[in-house]
């Protein structure tokens, strides 16, 4: 075996998954999973631990993988992440635990992400759960969401023996796990669902169907169902728009709303009754992950495909790995490229799109380099759907119905990175909801803090 050469990952043909909705990656198996585990070289430093949002002790667990031991390795992970399968599948491992990896400056990181999977599915198969607190403390939180940040507090509060009550909005549990992320990247039933229960078997409870802000609020919480501290992780689901000519066109869908008909409601499937639009040439207008999930799901309805991205390949925020899947499986880039209008048939129906040739000039705020109009070269796309991938802020219900939360000027909440800690008294917060649109493990490290935020409020305080 070459140790400098990762072993490589089974997935399906790119050519038969564009046309489905099934896992695109098959994992290892337990004999690849321990030849990969061989390659890490135990560092006494552990720096791929400082590059984990979570703080997994990473070379432990690998460890226990190496030699068989895949029950222990669990444990290891299951006392820092509630959602092991998650992670092992959405995280950006490359510039994050892998990104830090001692092996990965001669030759390949180590698969953390790929033997992290692997360890959480063989638990779920084998009908392994992380252990629940040994007895109650008597104190109530209530976690408003039920993505990765909510899930994350939640867990850990309730291993502190805490009486944990998450609270949804939507009619299903997961946040953007079961509507933002597809099925053919993060399977919801055989994942998502389980690592749900996972949560639920540490003595959390979930109310689906409350509208925090509305069918209750955060006072309301605190002051008549008695709850001793709120943490806040309802996400951003406020969609973003370019402010174009042409934009409120029927068949121009917010990214969230083409992926959460796909996702949560199974809009893809015959017979559903709230059926997505399929299209027969889709632009998907940004260039981050959520824009690779609409891409690659319009390509599974039967669509030719583009992203279109108004910087380069270099500037795409996506993780490689997504860009590569992409393009394997047929999507097309129109790079450098931005749209200026949306054009609409008699009936209102989207029927091309506008755009401009984009060149890059000197670094902007953010350290890329800033798209430049190119003179005269305005040229019109034909498509009948486009997609509008270009970010989301939270919504500002809770912040409006909470008397003395304080936000920022996008509306998020402001809150303590290191506690989760906001303006009120007994509320704390975290992930997207504070951030802006992150990634999954940013969210659950935030989920992560606040959990020990509160924990330490509740005694300092009660």
């Amino acid at each position: 075996m070459d140790v400098m050469t990762k072993v490589p990952v089974r997935e399906q043909e790119a050519e038969k998954r564009a046309k489905n909705f099934e896992e695109v990656c098959y994992g290892y198996s337990a004999e690849e999973a321990m030849a990969e585990a061989a390659r890490c070289i135990n560092c006494k430093n552990k720096p791929c631990v400082g590059g984990c949002p979570v703080a997994i002790d990473i070379p432990a667990f690998i460890a226990q993988v190496k030699e068989g031991n895949f029950a222990e390795a669990f444990n290891i992970i299951s006392k820092s992440s509630a959602l092991p399968a998650v992670c092992g599948r959405v995280c950006p491992q490359e510039t994050q635990c892998e990104g830090k990896c001692i092996r990965g400056i001669k030759g390949d990181p180590v698969s953390i992400g790929k033997l992290e999977r692997f360890v959480a599915d063989w638990a779920r198969e084998n009908g392994i759960k992380p252990e629940p607190a040994k007895e109650k403390n008597g104190y109530k939180v209530a976690v408003i969401g039920s993505g990765p940040s909510g899930l994350t507090c939640a867990g850990d509060l309730a291993k502190m023996g805490y009486d944990v009550t998450i609270f949804e909005a939507l009619h299903e549990p997961g946040g953007v796990l079961v509507y933002g992320i597809p099925e053919f990247r993060l399977p919801k039933a055989a994942v998502v669902k389980k690592e749900i229960e996972n949560v639920t078997a540490l003595g959390v409870k979930i109310e689906t169907n409350v509208v925090v802000g509305k069918s209750v609020t955060i006072d309301s919480l605190i002051e008549d169902e008695g709850f001793d501290a709120v943490f806040i992780g309802s996400g951003a689901g406020l969609p973003k728009f370019m402010g174009i000519p042409g934009e409120n066109s029927n068949g121009v869908f917010s990214a969230n709303e083409y992926l959460t008909r796909s996702n949560l409601m199974k809009a893809y499937e015959d017979g559903s009754n709230t059926p997505i639009m399929a299209g027969r040439k889709v632009a998907v207008v940004g260039g981050g992950n959520v824009a690779m999930d609409a891409a690659r799901t319009a390509l599974r309805l039967g669509a030719e495909t583009h992203i279109v991205y108004r910087r380069s390949e270099e500037e795409l925020p996506a993780r490689v790995e997504e860009v590569h899947h992409a393009k394997e499986e047929g999507i097309i880039f129109d790079l450098l490229t931005n749209p200026t209008e949306i054009l609409a048939d008699e009936n209102g129906w989207v029927c091309g799109m506008k755009c401009v040739k984009m060149e890059l000039g000197e670094p902007d705020e953010s350290g890329r380099r800033r798209p430049v109009v190119i003179p005269d070269s305005e040229y019109t796309m034909e498509v009948d759907v486009v997609v509008m991938s270009l970010g989301t802020s939270p919504n500002p219900l809770i912040s409006s119905t909470t008397e003395g939360l304080e936000t920022n000027k996008w509306k998020c909440i402001v809150a303590d990175e290191a506690n989760g800690k906001t303006t009120k008294e007994g509320v704390y917060a975290g992930g997207d909801a504070v951030t802006g649109a992150a990634t999954v493990i940013l969210a659950m490290g935030a989920g992560k803090a606040a959990a020990q935020g509160i924990d330490e409020y509740i005694k300092s305080h009660k």
